[in-house]
């Protein structure tokens, strides 16, 4: 009587087939969770971009609108994280702007500290990038009439103005 091997294999190699298909399965899985979890990192950033220092000069502060016009542009969420001063507090002005809550943000006027020349039409260009509360706040304070630094926290700007915190 002939014995069958032919079939023992065959169960071994479906079973092989199948574990090789459950396997490439859960590597594309954790592939697209890994490449999914890349767009939290793809959003722009105070930190990403190395912005937080503020605008040493009229070059500096256009790239700052710069930046504010192509993050409304696009929608794509901008985060406000770590230090951020000076120029940098205009990005609360992005339409999809997020603030950490360990964030510091520094508020004075606009001008020249090199010179020592405050420029009005620079502070209220600043000003007009904050919402109704946080311009009211720092002009009632007297945050943005001298060039010393007004620090407000990331969880203040969130609780106390109404920016939203990110997640």
């Amino acid at each position: 009587m002939p014995i069958k091997i032919q079939p023992i294999w065959e169960n071994v190699l479906h079973r092989w087939q199948r574990s090789v298909r459950a396997l490439g399965a859960l590597a594309f899985f954790y592939a697209f969770c890994g490449f999914a979890g890349e767009s939290a990192y793809a959003d722009g950033s105070v930190s990403s971009l190395g912005m937080g220092y503020g605008a040493p000069n009229q070059a500096a502060f256009a790239r700052f609108l710069a930046v504010i016009q192509q993050y409304n542009a696009s929608g794509e969420r901008f985060r406000i994280d770590g230090h951020c001063q000076s120029a940098c507090t205009m990005f609360l002005s992005i339409r999809n702007v997020c603030v950490a809550p360990g964030a510091s943000l520094l508020f004075h006027a606009g001008g020249s500290m090199q010179k020592g020349i405050i420029n009005p039409s620079t502070t209220q260009q600043m000003l007009s990038t904050y919402n109704a509360g946080l311009r009211q706040y720092v002009t009632d304070n007297h945050f943005m009439e001298t060039f010393a630094f007004h620090t407000i926290s990331g969880s203040q700007i969130i609780k106390r103005f109404g920016y939203p915190a990110c997640r």
